[in-house]
């Protein structure tokens, strides 16, 4: 029997970075102030979540209920392992990311500052919000503020490719959401009574199989975020957005809410159990297995930079979604790990991106010639954050591959550990040249780097990332520790 603690905590955790909105806003004629704002907000927020990790780790959740809306639907919050695990990861990205937009956005005397930094501030907490969602009706409220407020971000520059970027992102996110996961929850309401999260799943296998399926496919579908192919082309087209806003996306909030919410209801909505009675654990695994595949082939071909690590996420993303559709412990050991490594390891290489264009201008691979002789500190996090990317032992993301491989061992599948061996040969051949470019080949004809250096604010919270990659990737112990209580 889990041990449940009703306590406010969870609310205040998401009210923290609502209370910052006006104070950002109140102190735009006061750069200081206002940055001061999101430092200290991040900070506290930090703090109230890690402050309920003893009680959760040792088996307890932490639940609030906000509000009743209707006989079994409420607006309710809880703080249980899975939650904890992306809540600490997000509140803690939001301090360092602030750090490194205060030196990419002074660094291009960007405008629009105030705006950037307040939706910052409400994307992080919806983030939140989703990581301690008591039940579908509360993920879905966060789910759809997340996509509202993140999209003056995405459109930031406000030229034709920012409007059309923005664009495609809302009618992506927007249009799965209000159709196909509405519908799903929907069905899930009318069908259980309930929207509530639960160990085990609240579906069961006594349910109609073909309502069931319908359900299953409406909520993978819906939950575009994810960026599973076909339903991917918003990453990309987001791309546009300065490279904070790149590092939100792909790291910190909108990527990761739609993977960590296949999670959720797929281990407390369907249940393990019910997909595998239902077989619906191998079509999910093919269909990740194909955007895994398929969208490092196309990083491949991308010379622009953050083109290439945009098609990265879409594949680093399905090994989460591949890791729960085994439907085993050390798959979905491998899934859940892998939301936090990769948070760390490819916020480290948006972060380099930025920091080689606030220095260089330079956004092009082919231009990134000799770049690591002005720039070491910059390459080296590089360097550590694709490392992890490729699985290279030590680093973080190495232990979500062999959890992953073990996974596929486990399922009997001899295909999905070929596809994660050849994802990671593949993850190679994108990432390698960019590093042996930027150490072993001189500057390309026309690229001047003799001005180029790097920027303090910058570099700091890049090599931080950086080594937190290196960390949890040697002792990844804590995060185990929160993810054995999920899979136990």
């Amino acid at each position: 029997m889990i041990e449940a603690l009703i306590d406010i905590r969870p609310l205040l955790a998401i009210l923290v970075s609502a209370i910052a909105l006006p104070l950002i806003w109140a102190s735009a004629k006061k750069p200081n102030l206002r940055e001061f704002w999101s430092y200290f907000c991040g900070v506290v927020m930090f703090l109230i979540i890690i402050s309920m990790l003893p009680f959760v780790i040792s088996g307890g959740v932490v639940e609030y209920t906000v509000l009743t809306v209707l006989p079994g639907i409420e607006f309710k919050l809880r703080a249980d392992a899975l939650g904890m695990l992306f809540a600490m990861t997000a509140s803690f990205l939001w301090i360092v990311t602030t750090t490194y937009s205060i030196g990419y956005m002074r660094g291009l005397n960007e405008h629009a500052q105030t705006r950037f930094f307040a939706c910052f501030a409400i994307a992080v907490s919806s983030a939140i919000g989703v990581a301690f969602s008591a039940n579908l009706f509360t993920l879905y409220l966060f789910y759809e503020i997340l996509s509202v407020m993140t999209y003056p971000l995405v459109a930031h520059n406000e030229d034709a490719a920012a409007w059309d970027g923005g664009k495609k992102y809302m009618i992506y996110l927007l249009g799965l959401s209000k159709t196909a996961l509405l519908a799903a929850i929907v069905i899930t309401y009318m069908t259980t009574g309930t929207m509530d999260f639960a160990p085990g799943g609240i579906f069961t296998t006594s349910m109609p199989s073909m309502l069931v399926i319908l359900s299953f496919a409406l909520f993978i579908i819906g939950f575009g975020k994810a960026g599973l192919m076909p339903f991917h082309n918003w990453l990309p087209s987001a791309m546009v957005a300065p490279t904070p806003v790149s590092a939100l996306l792909h790291a910190v909030a909108v990527v990761k809410v739609g993977v960590f919410s296949v999670v959720k209801v797929l281990l407390f909505i369907f249940g393990v159990d019910v997909l595998a009675h239902f077989s619906l654990g191998t079509p999910l695994a093919v269909v990740a297995s194909f955007t895994i595949i398929t969208a490092s082939v196309i990083a491949l071909t991308k010379n622009d930079l953050k083109a290439r690590l945009a098609y990265s996420t879409v594949s680093q993303l399905s090994y989460i979604v591949l890791g729960v559709a085994l439907l085993n412990p050390n798959g979905i050991t491998g899934s859940i790990l892998h939301i936090g490594n990769h948070a760390f390891s490819k916020i480290t290489l948006f972060f380099c991106a930025g920091s080689i264009y606030v220095a260089s201008k330079i956004k092009k691979i082919d231009e990134l010639n000799g770049i690591a002789k002005k720039m070491p500190y910059t390459m080296a996090a590089f360097t550590i954050g694709s490392f992890s990317m490729i699985g290279v032992p030590v680093a973080a993301g190495f232990t979500t591959k062999w959890y992953l491989a073990l996974g596929a061992v486990d399922s009997g599948s001899t295909g999905f550990l070929i596809v994660l061996l050849v994802s990671t040969v593949l993850n190679a051949a994108y990432f390698m040249p960019i590093i042996f470019r930027a150490y072993f080949k001189e500057p390309a004809e026309g690229v001047d780097l003799s001005g180029v250096r790097e920027h303090p604010w910058v570099a700091l919270p890049l090599s931080l990332t950086a080594v937190i990659s290196l960390v949890i990737g040697v002792y990844p112990d804590l995060f185990l520790s929160l993810i054995e209580r999920v899979v136990s």
